[in-house]
């Protein structure tokens, strides 16, 4: 039997997106009537198309057994993406043997938010999610293919291309991972190194060696951040084959699922026997699907944008009390860093996605009857791939978690809630994460010290300033202001303050990443300070609340609001490092609440 709160939630989701998505899904059925172009282009556009296709040529422009567009994130200075390099001729050579042909229809960008941290280039990470739609929808604008596969993995790049499938939403639509990297140094260890650095008493020498003993070979970073988060996304809203997410890369296994996802393609299309165009795909039940799965696994703040904005694509409204909402009913059932001490490949051999989703259906607290890529039902998604003769079959994946520190069943979770928080006062409106703070840490009531950025933050702390409980306030950090960057940096110096025993609290209107967790951090504020925010008129001393229990957010003070606003000098966020590309963006961006978009 479903749950009451997930079919409520599902319900209202379904109501407030009534008439934008009907009007979605007849554009798309239209779309889809006119069929691609390829048939109809001149003798000349057709050339054009084809004069690249070396020995699929002729099968072009005189079969019809279906053209993929491969849209690729390949680069090969980030390792999440580097194992893409191998995946087109792979997909060609898939799409040949079943009389199909595919193309490289075009390639996005691909930045990461490990290496930008802290630096001028991570202000353009969360507007990279837009333009990664941009260019996807140019790679498909020339509308010759019958179907499309995405090749993506990390923060803002699985987004980017979701929106990007749902703009054209009449395809149907696989992703196809390159999955983690295999396990280096624990991500425990390499923690306990960064904190021991932010208080000097490790060397950069020793820094460097153990990040690059975490960060070792090609594939994602094996913590559960926004990357592996987003793999899971893809799994429990049913744009993964079944158990496709954490296969490691450049494996057999890897590259059979690999070719069986390019040639599902092929039969989901309309020229094929199972045509299942994305738009039926993504519809209300899998995004509160995909919320759930968030937060039964811990995953990363990010996605409270980012499925908003991904939802919004196909004309469904989410709002962060329906994250709210499901959080409370779905039990934390896994621990995987930073949330506890295993990575994802401990987690898929403790059973991974298949497990936990067999587990939340028993529940009651996911929608059985959705359609996946593999088919109808996502019942389809507790079966395991394996390799039989150089190809997959599916397998019943296990009914038992095969190591419980990492992996819970629905009636012993790690917590009765899924640790994602809608936090509402006159402050704001915010959401925290507190499936890795500890409960005792769950209120801090203490004085604010507020800072521009967080390099100020960190000079306090180098100059011995944080000495009593306190509420970090860095504001002037949201999306009109900046980019609205990620502020993982200060990750270690509040964890040491807190480790000195003092009540640590973080409130801003930019972002943490998904590697973040053990500090109360009420984050993505809005209205943002720029947008005269009751976070602009704070001031060092004023008494804060941050209380996930209750979900309030409040300014304990007196009189803050009848202050007048704060301003920041803001003319170093214009120029440098490709800021100035990006000022349309911070012109015309949407708050956080409504996804962060400027498209």
């Amino acid at each position: 039997m479903l749950n009451d709160t997930l079919a409520r939630v599902t319900d209202r989701i379904i109501a407030r997106s009534a008439p934008g998505r009907q009007a979605y899904l007849d554009r798309m059925r239209r779309a889809a009537e006119d069929g691609p172009a390829r048939a109809h282009l001149s003798c000349s556009g057709q050339a054009h198309a084809y004069a690249g296709a070396g020995p699929d040529q002729d099968a072009l422009a005189t079969k019809s057994a279906g053209n993929i567009g491969i849209i690729t994130t390949y680069n090969d200075m980030l390792s999440a993406h580097q194992p893409f390099e191998r995946f087109p001729e792979i997909i060609r050579d898939a799409a040949r043997a079943v009389g199909g042909t595919a193309q490289v229809a075009g390639g996005v960008p691909a930045m990461c938010d490990g290496v930008t941290q802290g630096t001028p280039g991570m202000e353009l990470s969360l507007f990279s999610r837009d333009v990664i739609a941009m260019a996807a929808g140019v790679g498909l604008s020339h509308n010759t293919f019958d179907a499309a596969v995405f090749l993506g993995v990390c923060d803002k790049i699985v987004p980017g291309l979701v929106i990007a499938a749902q703009a054209f939403g009449h395809l149907p639509a696989i992703f196809l991972p390159a999955g983690p990297m295999t396990s280096g140094i624990s991500n425990d260890e390499k923690a306990v190194v960064r904190q021991r650095f932010a208080s000097g008493e490790a060397t950069r020498e020793e820094l460097m060696a153990s990040e690059m003993a975490a960060y070792h070979g090609p594939g994602t970073c094996t913590f559960y951040g926004t990357a592996n988060t987003n793999q899971m996304l893809m799994e429990f809203m049913g744009l993964h084959l079944p158990g496709a997410s954490f296969v490691n890369p450049n494996t057999p296994l890897r590259d059979a699922l690999t070719v069986t996802g390019t040639q599902r393609a092929l039969a989901i299309s309309h020229l094929g026997n199972s045509y299942t165009p994305v738009c039926d795909v993504l519809d209300e039940k899998a995004y509160v699907n995909g919320i759930v799965g968030l937060n039964a696994t811990g995953g990363s703040t990010n996605l409270l944008i980012h499925l908003v904005a991904m939802a919004r694509a196909g004309g469904i409204i989410l709002d962060w009390q329906d994250f709210s909402d499901l959080a409370d009913v779905t039990p934390l059932l896994a621990r995987v860093y930073p949330n506890g001490l295993a990575d994802v490949n401990h987690f898929h051999a403790a059973g991974g996605l298949g497990y936990m989703i067999g587990q939340l259906m028993s529940g009651g607290l996911l929608h059985k009857d959705v359609k996946t890529v593999a088919g109808e039902g996502l019942e389809r998604y507790t079966q395991d791939p394996k390799l039989k003769d150089g190809a997959v079959e599916w397998v019943a994946g296990p009914t038992e978690t095969l190591n419980d520190k990492i992996l819970r069943p629905m009636g012993d979770p790690f917590q009765p809630t899924g640790g994602l928080k809608r936090l509402t006062g006159s402050l704001g409106n915010a959401v925290t994460k507190v499936s890795a703070v500890k409960p005792e840490q769950h209120v801090v009531e203490a004085p604010a010290r507020v800072f521009h950025d967080q390099e100020a933050v960190k000079l306090a702390y180098k100059n011995g300033e944080f000495d009593e409980d306190v509420v970090v306030v860095v504001r002037f950090q949201g999306p009109k202001a900046n980019g609205m960057p990620e502020l993982h940096s200060l990750t270690p110096v509040l964890a040491n303050l807190q480790a000195r025993g003092l009540q640590v609290a973080l409130v801003t209107d930019g972002r943490m990443s998904g590697a973040s967790g053990k500090v109360l951090s009420a984050i993505h504020v809005c209205p943002e300070a720029l947008d005269g925010g009751p976070i602009a008129r704070l001031q060092d001393g004023d008494v804060i609340r941050v209380d996930a229990r209750d979900g309030r957010l409040e300014i304990v003070t007196p009189g803050v609001m009848d202050r007048a606003l704060a301003t920041a000098d803001l003319s170093g966020n214009e120029h440098g490092q490709g800021r100035d590309l990006f000022a349309a963006f911070r012109k015309n961006v949407g708050a956080a609440d409504t996804g962060a978009s400027s498209i």
